[in-house]
């Protein structure tokens, strides 16, 4: 669980970044939770986007992909959301201990 020191930190990391995956009418399937859960193994933070043909809101897919990757939401701004799990072995994002 994050706390709002560390999610602020993500969400700067995270406003440069570019969308690398989308959740579309076809909803959250098991690829597309095989594509995030492998996109977080590699970077930790990914950004994700709700397309308008999607039956689910942002908030909805962000908590749906989330607790099916074991993963953080971050944020979630209009069809955007930003999702974050740690990867143990070669951690890339390090927080102050407070």
């Amino acid at each position: 669980m994050l706390n709002s020191k560390q999610r602020a930190f993500l969400r700067g990391k995270a406003n440069q970044m570019e969308t690398i995956l989308q959740v579309g009418k076809n909803g959250i399937g098991d690829m597309l939770i095989q594509q995030v859960d492998d996109a977080l193994t590699a970077r930790e933070l990914i950004k994700l986007r709700v397309l308008e043909t999607a039956l689910l809101s942002a908030r909805e897919a962000a908590e749906e992909l989330a607790q099916k990757t074991q993963s953080d939401v971050v944020q979630v701004i209009g069809t955007r959301f930003i999702l974050f799990r740690r990867n143990t072995k070669k951690p890339i994002y390090e927080f102050e201990e407070s």
